[in-house]
C-alpha cells in the first residue's frame, strides 16, 4: 500500500499556490447563473452549432485563457515550469490568462463572454455546452487527440451525440484515505464512511460540494442493487433520495467537510482526520511532509474527475484556440502539466516525458482496468445520462438545493 511520493514540481506548485486543485469543481453551492439550461437535456441540434470546417490558419496573435491554477504555466509560478512561452514563440499568441477557483466560477466567467479557452471540469462541462457557450470540436484540426486514451473520449460529460466538445487534460479518482495510526487495520470498502456504527465518528472527512452525492451513489450501486443505480450522476427520484438518506447519515460521523486541499493534507498528517474521501495528490503530499497516510481505490469503486479543454463559441481567436488545444495534450507538454499538476495524463505518450520515471504507474496512467469502475464527474440532466427514459433524472440545481439543506 506504500504510494510513491509526489514529484518535487508537483510538491512546490501545489504548497505554493494553495488553491483548489482542478479537478476539485466547485467548492461553493451556490446555483451556478446557467445550471437550469442543463435541465432540459441535450437531445435536438448540436449546442454551439456545427463543428468548425475551415482548416486551421494563422494565429490571430491573442488567446484568452480561463484555467485551474496548474494549467496554463508561463514560469511565472517556478521558473522551470513553462508551456506557455514557447506556445507564443510557435504560434504568434500570445496567451493572456485568467485561473479560477470553482467551477460555478468558471461558468459565470464563460457567460460574461471574452475568453476563447476553458479548462472545465465535469460538473460544469455540460452546464457551459447546453448553454450555447461552447463550440463542438473538430479534433481533425488536433492532430495530437488520436492519441488521447481511449476512456477519455465520447464521455457523457465531454461529447453530446458521439462529437467532442474538448480535449481532455488528464483524469483521477477520488480515493479512501486514512492516517495508518488512527486507522491500524486497512479497509477495503467506502463502508467505514457510511456506516453509522463506523468507529472514526468525528473523525471522517469529505468533500464539500454537491458532487459528493455521487460518492454515496456510488456506494449504494454496490450494496444495494435494488436500486438499480448504474450511472451515480443518472440518478431519478428514489435513487437519489436513497443517496441524500445517506449523506445525512454520514453527516453524523463528519469531523470536517474539506474544500482546502492543502489543509487536508495537515489534517490527515496531524491525525485530526482520521480517514474519508481525498485525492490521490492530498495522499502525496501528505506522504512528502512524513504523514503516517495510506490510500486505496474501494471494492465499490469511485467517483473520478476529467477536466476539459473547451472552446468558446464567440471566440474571435480560434486559431490560437485550436492550437492551444493541441498544444496541452502534446506529449512533451502533457507529461510537464500533469506531474507539475499531480495527475494521469490523458495522452499516455506523455509517459516517455515525465522526470520521475514512475510517475504514470503511481497514477494509473495506462491502467484501463483500474478505471474501470471510476465514475467521471458529470453534471446531471433530467435527461437521464445513463440512457433512461422512462423516467426523469434529479437535475444539478436539485443536487445544488439538496446539498445546502445537508450542509445547514
Amino acid at each position: 500500500m506504500r504510494r510513491a511520493s509526489v514529484s518535487g514540481g508537483v510538491l512546490v506548485s501545489l504548497i505554493a499556490l494553495s488553491v483548489l486543485s482542478a479537478c476539485g469543481g466547485s467548492s461553493t453551492v451556490s446555483s451556478s447563473p446557467v445550471a437550469s439550461a442543463t435541465e432540459s437535456g441535450s437531445t435536438g441540434a448540436l449546442p454551439g452549432g456545427p463543428p468548425r470546417a475551415e482548416p486551421v490558419g494563422q494565429g490571430e496573435g491573442l488567446l484568452n485563457v480561463l484555467a485551474w491554477p496548474g494549467y496554463a504555466e508561463d514560469g511565472s509560478t517556478n521558473p522551470a515550469v513553462d508551456w506557455v512561452t514557447d506556445f507564443e514563440k510557435i504560434t504568434g499568441c500570445r496567451v493572456n490568462v485568467q485561473t479560477i477557483g470553482t467551477s460555478d466560477e468558471a461558468v459565470s466567467l464563460m457567460q460574461a463572454g471574452g475568453w476563447d479557452v476553458v479548462s472545465a471540469s465535469g460538473d460544469a462541462t455540460l452546464r457551459l455546452i447546453n448553454a450555447d457557450y461552447i463550440q463542438p470540436l473538430n479534433v481533425d484540426f488536433v492532430p495530437n487527440y488520436v492519441d488521447v486514451v481511449a476512456d477519455l473520449k465520447g464521455k457523457s460529460f465531454n461529447s453530446i451525440n458521439g462529437v467532442p466538445y474538448g480535449v481532455p487534460q488528464g483524469r483521477g479518482a477520488n480515493i479512501l484515505m486514512w492516517n495508518t495510526q488512527k486507522v491500524p487495520v486497512p479497509p477495503d470498502s467506502w463502508s467505514v464512511v457510511f456506516d453509522e456504527d463506523s468507529p472514526y465518528k468525528g473523525a471522517v472527512t469529505a468533500y464539500d460540494s454537491p458532487i459528493s452525492i455521487a460518492d454515496a451513489a456510488v456506494y449504494l450501486m454496490a450494496t444495494r442493487p435494488e436500486l438499480g443505480i448504474t450511472d451515480p450522476y443518472s440518478l431519478d427520484r428514489d435513487q437519489f433520495d436513497a443517496a441524500i438518506s445517506l449523506l445525512e447519515q454520514q453527516r453524523e460521523l463528519i469531523g470536517e467537510y474539506w474544500s482546502d486541499y492543502a489543509r487536508t493534507v495537515g489534517n490527515f498528517v496531524s491525525g485530526q482526520t482520521a480517514i474519508g474521501s481525498a485525492w490521490e495528490v492530498i495522499a502525496s503530499l501528505a506522504e512528502a511532509q512524513g504523514g503516517k497516510v495510506a490510500a486505496i481505490k474501494p471494492k465499490e469503486g469511485a467517483t473520478g474527475w476529467s477536466d476539459t479543454w473547451m472552446i468558446a463559441k464567440d471566440s474571435v481567436h480560434v486559431n490560437c484556440a485550436y492550437m492551444w488545444l493541441d498544444h496541452v495534450i502534446s506529449p512533451e507538454v502533457n507529461a510537464v502539466a500533469s506531474e507539475w499538476f499531480g495527475q494521469a495524463p490523458a495522452n499516455p505518450n506523455a509517459c516517455e516525458f515525465t522526470t520521475d520515471p514512475d510517475f504514470c504507474t503511481t497514477f494509473h496512467a495506462k491502467d484501463s482496468e483500474y478505471w474501470r469502475d471510476v465514475y467521471y464527474w458529470a453534471t446531471p440532466t433530467t435527461s437521464c445520462l445513463d440512457g433512461r427514459t422512462e423516467v426523469t433524472c434529479v437535475p444539478w440545481s436539485e443536487w445544488v438545493s439538496a446539498w445546502s439543506r445537508l450542509r445547514a
